[in-house]
């Protein structure tokens, strides 16, 4: 399964791609998109195209994406909302379910602890992806959320697969 989690933000969107195989995770690529153009319509579709060009290299099966949380600027958050709308769009578009994780899930599925640092959280994608290279604190997070997805669908399927022994 290939798994591309998505790091939603206006001016730096990070995106990573694992595989994940029996229970094992693979590095396979991560980077940034940066928008482009002076009105927000104009940056949006920048990171439009740049995301949509991941989705057509990597050709993942399922994609995640990380909840906004509400600060105190209204304007930020509804800015970063509409970054969020396509990061859900794009893969979305290309046929794929887009899981969402609460911030505070993707930590405590990678570090352990829900209120992790930065730091902390590339560290720990760094140990559980040999050789990764994070592009940035975005593609950390986004390396992050797709480690996240992986371990909730395994899970599912595990949890699928008991029942129906059960069942039968």
């Amino acid at each position: 399964m290939r798994v591309l989690g998505i790091d939603p933000g206006l001016r730096n969107l990070g995106w990573g791609v694992i595989d994940c195989e029996t229970g094992r995770l693979r590095h396979v690529a991560n980077g940034v998109c940066r928008s482009a153009g002076s009105s927000l319509a104009e940056r949006l579709l920048s990171l439009y195209r740049q995301l949509s060009t991941v989705l057509r290299e990597y050709a993942p099966d399922t994609a995640a994406v990380e909840n906004t949380f509400v600060n105190r600027d209204g304007a930020a958050t509804l800015k970063l909302g509409q970054a969020r709308g396509i990061a859900l769009l794009a893969p979305a578009e290309a046929g794929l379910v887009v899981g969402e994780y609460a911030p505070n899930t993707v930590k405590k599925a990678v570090v352990g602890v829900g209120h992790a640092g930065k730091g902390q959280i590339e560290h720990m994608v760094r140990m559980q992806l040999p050789g990764a290279e994070p592009a940035g604190p975005d593609a950390a997070d986004a390396l992050a959320i797709a480690i996240c997805h992986a371990h909730h669908m395994q899970s599912a399927g595990r949890l699928d697969a008991a029942l129906q022994r059960a069942g039968a």
